[in-house]
């Protein structure tokens, strides 16, 4: 556009025209101070928006970067978060493991029955199943338990031991057809016969006509000559009008861990005072002593008889 000697003359002329310029700023500046502050504020604030629009893509750039470095350290801590939920549903399983097991053994070792009675705990180690069989084998180490020991677990009565081996012993559930238990209904004091019939729920029979059991009583054991009274068994239930049955308290479909006493043997108390009244014996030797007719000499083999003197 501009030929070789123009250019060389506007290039001469630059430099000389620079610094008259530089020269001339320096001096104004000296005699009007407030101007070049003046101008460089305006020039400034001219040139905001357009500094805004210039650096706006390097700001964008800036906040990306900020959420994708975010994005990563949240990814970074739901992982960590997900590894220590991980370990604590781990030993939150384990605690309630614990405990449920620290309960049903405190359960056991804390069951309502008499202090003074010895007892071993075993744990089941099968379980004989069949149309005409309801039992468990126990084992109960070198103890030994005689035949017909009560055996209960966290809640209630289980059954009797039938058979006693050196290191096991069978015991009978009272579910089976051949377990016959007497039993106490509470709080109405009606005894009964549990018998059981290969289901989930023993029947009561041979009970008073005049004071049957009610719906929802408590039944425990009867207390006689070699079974301990008071073990809790279950609850009245009607299956239908005139057929009481028991539910029982224990699970015999989940059995572990069952106690089974010893000494079954426990010797019945004293009568009650004024309870069993029996006849003084009459000497043969004494004149005016009349001979005891057969119903006298049968009353004393009926304990709960009154018997006037």
């Amino acid at each position: 556009m501009f030929s070789i000697q123009a250019r060389q003359l506007f290039g001469g002329f630059v430099l000389p025209v620079l610094v008259l310029v530089a020269v001339a700023i320096v001096l104004l500046g000296q005699i009007w101070p407030q101007g070049p502050e003046r101008v460089r504020l305006v020039v400034l604030e001219g040139m905001g928006p357009i500094y805004r629009v210039l650096t706006w893509p390097e700001r964008e750039v800036q906040a990306w970067r900020g959420q994708l470095q975010g994005l990563a350290n949240l990814q970074a801590e739901n992982t960590r978060l997900r590894t220590e939920n991980t370990k604590l549903l781990h030993w939150y399983n384990t605690a309630v493991t614990l405990g449920a097991e620290n309960a049903r053994l405190k359960g056991i070792l804390h069951w309502g029955a008499e202090v003074q009675t010895a007892f071993v705990s075993g744990q089941v180690i099968r379980e004989e199943d069949g149309p005409y069989l309801r039992a468990v084998l126990i084992d109960t180490g070198t103890q030994h338990l005689p035949p017909g020991a009560l055996g209960v677990d966290a809640n209630g009565l289980v059954g009797r031991v039938s058979e006693a081996g050196p290191q096991v012993v069978r015991l009978l559930l009272v579910t089976d057809t051949a377990s016959r238990l007497p039993v106490t209904m509470q709080p109405s004091g009606t005894d009964a016969m549990m018998v059981g019939d290969n289901t989930p729920v023993p029947r009561l029979m041979y009970f008073p006509q005049s004071h049957p059991p009610q719906e929802g009583e408590r039944v425990e054991t009867r207390r006689q000559s070699g079974l301990m009274g008071g073990v809790p068994i279950g609850h009245v239930h009607f299956l239908g009008p005139g057929h009481p049955a028991v539910l029982l308290d224990a699970d015999l479909d989940h059995l572990d861990i069952v106690r089974v006493f010893s000494t079954p043997q426990i010797p019945d108390p004293p009568p009650a005072e004024g309870r069993v009244r029996e006849r003084p014996p009459l000497h043969a030797t004494d004149p005016q002593a009349e001979t005891p007719s057969v119903l006298h000499a049968l009353e004393k083999f009926m304990p709960f008889t009154k018997v006037e003197n």
